[in-house]
Parts: C-alpha cells; sequence; structure tokens
C-alpha cells in the first residue's frame, strides 16, 4: 500500500511547456518577463487589486510591506502569535514591535475585538493572517484601522482565491502578501506576490523591489537612464517560476475546485467523532468561500496528538502540527510582546493536527486517513 505523504508537488497543465516556452521562445529566465507580466495581470483581473507585483517568496512580499509601510525603530505592529515567522521576522529587520494578541476559537484568525486595545501611539500596522484559506473579519479591522489611522498588511500566504463577503482576498488591506511555495493551492515551488490598493506607494514598490532603483520607470521610457533612489534588494523571482506559476493559474479554479472536495470529504467523514466530542473541526464563517487550503483537527491535548501522529506514521499517513506560536519562541520573547493572554493560542498550538492534502489526493486516500482516525479514537 502506497503511503500518504503530508503534501505533493503536481503538474496541472502547461508547466513543463511554458518554461521550455520562457527560455527558447522567449529567451528571458531572469525576473520581469512575459511570463511575469502574465501572472502580475491575472492577479490584478482576478483579485480586483491595483497593482500586482511577483516576488520570489510570501517573505518578500511581507519585506517589501514593511518598508512601504515606512516601519521605524520602536513602530509596534500587531499581529496574532499564532502564525509563520516571517509575518513577524518582516517587521523586525526593520525596527518594528510585534505585538502578539490572541485568536477565535473558531477560525484561529486574529480577534479582532482585541486589536483596538492593544493600539498605542506607536502603533503603525496590523497584520490580519487568513489561517488555512480562511479570511478573517475584514470589515472590522479596516474600521478600526481607518479609525485609528493605521495600515492594514493582510498576510495573505494561505487565502489566494479564499472570499469574504463575496470578495476575493486583495481587495480590503493597502497591502497583500501571497504565497506560491511548493505547500500553497498555486504553486511555483518558491514564490510570492505583494498586492498593493494604496496608488500612493506603487511606484515606491516598483523601486525596492528592482534593488533601490528606478530600473521599471527606465524600461517604460519615463527617465533616460536607471540609477539608485532608495533602499531596496532583489525581490524579482525567475520568469522560468512565472511560467510554471502561469499554468496552475489557468488551471486555479480546477485546483481549488478539487481541494475543497477533499476538504468536505475530510469534514463529512469526520463528522461523527466531531459530533461525540473526540475532537474539533475547522470552522468556515457562512459569509465567507474558502479555497480548501488545509484541513486540520483539533485533539483534547498534547499527548493525544502526539500519539494519533504515531498511529498515522504507522499506518504510513503523514500528519504534522503547526506553528508554535511565536510569542513563546526566543525571538518572540526577545523582538516582540504580548498585549492580554493569548490562552486560545497556546491551546490551539498543543491540540491542532494538519492532515494531508494535495491536488492529486483521491476519495480513496481521504477515506484511508479517516478510517485510521476512527481506528484511533476507537481504540482509546
Amino acid at each position: 500500500m502506497d503511503s500518504i505523504p503530508f503534501n505533493k508537488p503536481f503538474i496541472a497543465g502547461k508547466e513543463l511547456f511554458y518554461i521550455a516556452q520562457a527560455v527558447i521562445e522567449n529567451r528571458h529566465t531572469a525576473g520581469d518577463g512575459p511570463f511575469t507580466k502574465k501572472c502580475q495581470q491575472w492577479l490584478e483581473e482576478r483579485l480586483g487589486c491595483k497593482k500586482a507585483l511577483l516576488t520570489h517568496s510570501c517573505t518578500a512580499a511581507l519585506e517589501m510591506a514593511a518598508m512601504l509601510a515606512g516601519i521605524q525603530p520602536g513602530d509596534e505592529v500587531i499581529m496574532p502569535s499564532f502564525t509563520f515567522v516571517s509575518t513577524a521576522n518582516a517587521f523586525v529587520l526593520r525596527g518594528g514591535v510585534p505585538v502578539f494578541v490572541d485568536v477565535h476559537p473558531d477560525t484561529l484568525n486574529i480577534d479582532e475585538s482585541l486589536i483596538e486595545a492593544a493600539v498605542t501611539a506607536k502603533t503603525r500596522a496590523v497584520i490580519p493572517v487568513h489561517y488555512a484559506g480562511v479570511p478573517c473579519r475584514m470589515d472590522a479591522i479596516m474600521e478600526i484601522a481607518g479609525r485609528r489611522g493605521i495600515v492594514v498588511i493582510e498576510d495573505a500566504a494561505q487565502a489566494l482565491l479564499s472570499q469574504y463577503r463575496d470578495q476575493c482576498v486583495g481587495v480590503h488591506g493597502q497591502m497583500i502578501c501571497l504565497s506560491f511555495h511548493e505547500t500553497k493551492n498555486i504553486i511555483s515551488g518558491e514564490g510570492g506576490a505583494l498586492l498593493i490598493n494604496d496608488p500612493g506607494v506603487i511606484e515606491r514598490a516598483e523601486i525596492i523591489r528592482e534593488k533601490g532603483t528606478n530600473r521599471s520607470q527606465y524600461f517604460r521610457g519615463q527617465v533616460d537612464k536607471y540609477t539608485w533612489v532608495d533602499v531596496g534588494s532583489s525581490y524579482l523571482p525567475s520568469d522560468i517560476l512565472a511560467a510554471f506559476l502561469y499554468a496552475q493559474m489557468e488551471n486555479a479554479e480546477q485546483i481549488i475546485t478539487k481541494r475543497n472536495l477533499i476538504f468536505d470529504l475530510y469534514r463529512e467523514g469526520l463528522r461523527p467523532l466531531a459530533d461525540a466530542g473526540r475532537i474539533r473541526l475547522p470552522s468556515v464563517m457562512e459569509d465567507c468561500r474558502c479555497n480548501g487550503h488545509l484541513f486540520y483537527i483539533l485533539t483534547q491535548s498534547l499527548n493525544e496528538r502526539t500519539e494519533l501522529i504515531n498511529f498515522l506514521v504507522q499506518r504510513e499517513i503523514y500528519a504534522v502540527f503547526h506553528y508554535v506560536p511565536l510569542h513563546t519562541s526566543p525571538a518572540g520573547r526577545r523582538f516582540g510582546r504580548i498585549h492580554g493572554s493569548l490562552k486560545v493560542t497556546e491551546a490551539v498550538s498543543d491540540c491542532l493536527l494538519r492532515l494531508p492534502l494535495y491536488y492529486e489526493m483521491t476519495p480513496e486516500d481521504v477515506r484511508r486517513v479517516v478510517s485510521a482516525i476512527e481506528d484511533f479514537y476507537h481504540q482509546r
């Protein structure tokens, strides 16, 4: 019997053909080639943002956003502790101070009711993280941010094509950061994008992305030569990666539909255990459309989760836990601070288990995972 990995990279369409086209026909493998432009146009048209810039990772997009937000030493940035390290690192690199607040127990997204109390005179931004592709309550977050004059930068690494109240994630905050890492829904191995809805920072974003030069303006004929004009770095991906990515974008709806099917099969199959109070399942708000990024269960304890992981490994099924809360990490304690209690974050971190979910997964694979989990709980 074949093993069931946690994740598996995949080919959805013309990925290899487009890579060959980038090299042989376009003769452009560096950044900002024809396929990069196609991907950026797809993002702008599909998501409705004002400007999309491909980057070599979501981490790069977050770092650009921190610079564009003008983060200075001592500035505070409100964010959940239950997130990937890049969410905080991008701002710490500019001297910013992450202020960690708790999450909702149902969606595991930032609890917007805690944001305003965490705002101080030093607050410059808030970073909603759309965990598992489930959108945060953006209306409330945008209202608070607008009233308090702080920037909203969405960490949407997991949320491409998720919708909040019939609008795709990508139209609310001033800036939105995406990931195309091989563990995401739409992939290019490594890769990301910065979406911008504030026209006032678009020109500077192009400069920061091009090592602090006005190279983009030069190629548009707006200046007769390009030179170093601002801080920046090399945030462009290769057009080879963009070629792979564009083929995935062409099949995006098919990919999302398949992942949501797997998500629904898990939820249906594990519902009896949830109804019996043995586990908890993910929650999606009624006014949201999830992209099926990941499926997790919440066990009763850390020990139970560890035993379940080992039990599944014996069946050659590979499930993994997720974030260790940033506020409990050495760097989190050094660079950030906590606002209020983070009891939900700490409880969830010990009990959350992500199940295998990938494009080529079959209904039979899902049933095998569900059956193994059922066996584990029946034996307890």
